[in-house]
């Protein structure tokens, strides 16, 4: 579309050749036939001169510098409607997972409880008793197909689903506490008598059923009857010798 306009001929100039607009001829050269109007270009506000519309007809519509064309539409032709972004993106070509829970909630959710068992007392129908679990529940959270079989475990899962104390009843492995505590007892027999020796450290403790304390005394009493009988000890050493002297 060309617009006329009323250009400033001192100061514009044609963008396409340069030339000032009151150097450009005002009709055609060899012909009366006037030139087009200078067109002002609605994208960026330069002017082509009308000598150059006239030899390239195409400056009439298209902007050689944003290289964009104004086609004119026909009469009565209206222009169509902008198109407008969609509400909402497009689905993803790949399915994301969910992501995972964060690690407030999943200290949130209950946990099954570890029950370390003591067979002497532990059994499924006690258990149940004990946790206010149903037995059936019991059996097929730990895959038990009968209850014999609960004596070749260590341990039980007590489910969460079930039981909300959160608190095992036997936190640690009975055998081992066991262990540990006569291990200690022990330690602290050969550290009181100033004993080395670790078998009669451990014999003296069975004697006295793990007892520290009598086991503590036993001990002291034999050391204090030794120092009092030193003769009885080499009188034992004396005749031990003088049978091995005289023996065929």
């Amino acid at each position: 579309m060309i617009v006329p306009i009323v250009p400033d001929p001192d100061s514009e100039s044609c963008c396409t050749c340069a030339s000032l607009l009151h150097n450009v001829p005002q009709t055609a050269p060899g012909s009366e036939k006037p030139l087009p109007f200078p067109r002002r270009l609605p994208c960026c506000n330069r002017i082509i001169c009308g000598s150059c519309l006239h030899s390239n007809a195409r400056f009439a519509s298209y902007c050689p510098y944003c290289q964009t064309s104004t086609p004119s539409l026909p009469p009565r032709l209206k222009s169509p409607p902008p198109t407008l972004p969609p509400d909402s993106p497009p689905p993803p070509y790949r399915h994301s997972p969910s992501p995972p829970p964060s690690k407030a909630e999943a200290d949130s959710q209950p946990q099954d409880v570890l029950h370390f068992l003591d067979h002497e007392h532990d059994t499924i129908p006690s258990l149940s008793l004990r946790y206010n679990v149903p037995a059936p529940v019991l059996r097929r959270a730990n895959n038990l197909t009968s209850d014999h079989l609960l004596a070749a475990r260590r341990t039980v899962l007590i489910p969460a689903s079930h039981y909300s104390g959160g608190t095992s009843l036997s936190p640690r492995p009975i055998a081992g506490e066991l262990d540990e505590r006569r291990k200690a007892a022990v330690r602290r027999f050969m550290v009181t008598c100033k004993v080395a020796d670790y078998d009669v450290a451990t014999l003296y403790l069975e004697q006295a059923g793990h007892d520290l304390h009598a086991a503590v005394e036993q001990y002291l009493g034999d050391d204090a009857w030794e120092r009092a009988h030193p003769k009885g000890k080499g009188k034992a050493k004396a005749e031990s010798s003088r049978r091995g002297l005289f023996r065929w």
